[in-house]
């Protein structure tokens, strides 16, 4: 989950829109082999959106969706959500321009996402989230 907070306080995230669906999501993917699963969180946020932060180490929640694949089979995935305090964002990174990447508040992105468990994530980051998250991405 990638975050900022502005220099009044409010938090805001980043939201992507997925390559096939164009709804608003977080960046995720598939766990990287012999990455620790934080490591994992930040690489795909670095791949999906260029960003670059401190991953934290310890989930903060997790929400389940129904994800279709290439095959046309839907299967429902587990995604395990890492905070990302975002420090900046790379000028290139592998997926630019397949995606609209917004900054929005909490609330908004509370509305904007479908998934209820990703929805219930966003209205508590406020409380989920460390001001310094620990580990490096």
């Amino acid at each position: 989950m990638p975050y900022r907070r502005t220099e009044g306080g409010v938090t805001e995230v980043m939201l992507m829109t997925s390559r096939e669906t164009r709804r608003w999501v977080i960046p995720k993917g598939w766990p990287i082999r012999g990455a620790k699963p934080h490591a994992s969180a930040a690489r795909e946020a670095l791949e999906e959106a260029g960003l670059i932060g401190r991953a934290g180490p310890e989930a903060i929640g997790s929400y389940r969706y129904d994800k279709r694949l290439k095959s046309g089979v839907a299967t429902r995935c587990k995604v395990d959500v890492f905070p990302l305090a975002v420090t900046g964002q790379r000028k290139r990174w592998r997926e630019k321009g397949q995606r609209k990447l917004r900054w929005f508040t909490l609330a908004e992105a509370a509305k904007a996402v479908q998934e209820p468990g990703l929805r219930k994530l966003l209205r508590q980051l406020d409380a989920l989230v460390p001001d310094a998250p620990g580990a490096e991405a």
